[in-house]
C-alpha cells in the first residue's frame, strides 16, 4: 500500500516538470520555425536585465522592474503594485507550463518593456534562460 502511495505521489509531483518541458519544447520548435536559432540562456539573461527607454514617456523599463533580478523571489507590478509570483520554475512549478499563457505574457510584456513584440529569437533566448532557473 505504501509503495503505491509513494509511486502516485511521485508521479503527481513530476507533472509540473513535464508540463513545463512540453510547453517550452513546443514553443522552442515554433520559434525555430519562425527563424530563431541556437537559443542562448546568456543572451536571454542579458535581455532580461537590459533597460529600454519608453518612447512616449522616456521612462526606463526592464523585465527586472516588475520581476526583480532574482527570479526566485516575488516581484511587484510597477504600475499597479500587484504581486507577481516568482518566475523561476524551481520555486514556482506553475511557470512555463501553459503555451497559451506564455504567449500571452510575451505579447503583453514585450510590448510594455521593449516597446514592440519580441522576435522569435528573443523569445527563445528568454525561455532558454528561464527554464533552467
Amino acid at each position: 500500500m505504501n509503495r503505491k502511495l509513494i509511486g502516485v505521489t511521485a508521479l503527481l509531483l513530476s507533472i509540473p516538470f513535464y508540463a513545463q518541458a512540453d510547453a517550452v519544447s513546443d514553443l522552442e520548435a515554433e520559434y525555430q520555425a519562425q527563424g530563431g536559432t541556437n537559443f542562448n540562456a546568456t543572451a536571454g539573461e542579458a535581455l532580461w536585465n537590459k533597460e529600454f527607454i519608453d518612447a512616449k514617456k522616456g521612462d526606463k523599463r526592464s523585465c527586472t522592474k516588475c520581476h526583480t533580478a532574482d527570479l526566485k523571489k516575488p516581484g511587484k507590478h510597477a504600475r499597479t503594485g500587484k504581486a507577481i509570483e516568482p518566475m523561476a520554475p524551481t520555486v514556482n512549478p506553475k511557470r512555463l507550463t501553459e503555451v497559451k499563457q506564455i504567449k500571452k505574457w510575451f505579447v503583453r510584456n514585450c510590448k510594455w518593456t521593449l516597446g514592440r513584440e519580441c522576435t522569435a529569437q528573443e523569445k527563445g533566448d528568454f525561455l532558454a534562460y528561464l527554464k533552467n532557473l
